[in-house]
């Protein structure tokens, strides 16, 4: 008998129509032959399946529903595409901790350090991982555009500290722009990070690891033609290059490969993940992101980079959900 895995989509940010695409990826990507699959939507007023041509509300003391007839309805596990809150940043991985239903993304506490790209940074530079130098903003503070620039430089890039898929990020270019960017970031979190520039190659690395093995996937190389790889470069057909496998010689490859495998683990995190890098002109990798729930479209980095390793999705997500079934 199949078993029920919910596919859960949507969140409180941005990001919500993003993982409404990854969501239908997903549909088309994992087995259906082999598993029930149910989108879940959640926003900050709702959580509804999406079940038999209608929608149910979820019972959240155990994330079931009852469906037309009454008839209760359970899951096996739950599979979160939510990019943002409340799927990236600890929330749901700790809510089905809680309740104790597997789910495909890393604990809690990992999703939470990692969603904070300051924490994340600080993290990784205590293990010795490079990253980009970096000024953490509060909510209420103002930053002095002269010490910033004095201390990291121009360019810089200034992000929520607590946000994905590229929204609120500015690349600035004098110490005028910075308070803007400030006011542009905290639309979507109230916490600001502002980076230093690093001149280089982006590269980005998919990888999974199971009881049996860890698998890193070919590197894909990223030349946007904006600016910098913002929100229109990611999402819009025609303003990036993606590469798969990246044009980098093979030792740097192996680098980058061996420091994701690397941060994977310090991280400990769990089923399909992806790290973003820039890779200097001396060969040096930088860590720049941590995605814990990449994005899933047929177009995504995650897709292109299984197709470029001789795998089928297919047969890439039976691996990895058939491994939390068993493992959790």
């Amino acid at each position: 008998m199949k078993q029920n895995i919910a596919i859960v989509y949507g969140g409180y940010q941005s990001e919500a129509e993003v993982s409404a695409r990854s969501k239908d990826g997903l549909m088309t990507m994992i087995d259906s032959q082999r598993y029930n699959l149910i989108p879940v939507r959640i926003s900050r007023e709702t959580w509804v399946a999406q079940y038999e041509g209608g929608e149910y509300p979820i019972l959240r003391d155990d994330f079931s529903f009852a469906d037309n007839d009454g008839r209760k309805v359970t899951f096996a596990m739950a599979y979160i595409t939510i990019h943002g809150v409340p799927g990236e940043n600890g929330l749901m991985p700790a809510y089905f901790e809680m309740i104790g239903m597997k789910h495909s993304t890393c604990p809690a506490l990992t999703g939470a350090m990692t969603f904070d790209k300051f924490v994340c940074n600080s993290y990784l530079r205590s293990f010795g991982i490079n990253v980009a130098d970096s000024v953490r903003i509060r909510p209420g503070q103002t930053p002095d555009p002269a010490a910033i620039v004095a201390r990291l430089g121009l360019p810089l890039f200034v992000k929520p500290s607590a946000a994905g898929s590229s929204y609120g990020i500015t690349k600035v270019k004098s110490a005028e722009g910075i308070l803007p960017a400030v006011a542009e970031a905290r639309k979507e979190s109230p916490d600001v990070i502002i980076e230093a520039f690093m001149d280089g190659t982006e590269l980005t690395c998919g990888l999974y690891k199971t009881a049996s093995r860890t698998v890193v996937l070919p590197l894909t190389e990223v030349v946007s033609h904006n600016e910098f790889f913002d929100y229109e470069a990611k999402y819009t057909p025609g303003k990036t290059d993606e590469i798969t496998p990246a044009r980098i010689p093979d030792p740097v490859a192996q680098s980058v490969k061996k420091v994701a495998a690397e941060v994977y683990e310090l991280m400990n995190m769990k089923g399909i993940a992806r790290i973003d890098f820039i890779v200097k002109k001396d060969g040096t990798p930088y860590v720049l992101e941590i995605n814990t729930t990449p994005g899933q479209t047929a177009t995504s980095f995650i897709p292109q980079q299984i197709r470029a390793a001789g795998m089928r999705e297919a047969d890439v997500f039976t691996e990895v959900i058939d491994d939390i079934l068993q493992n959790g």
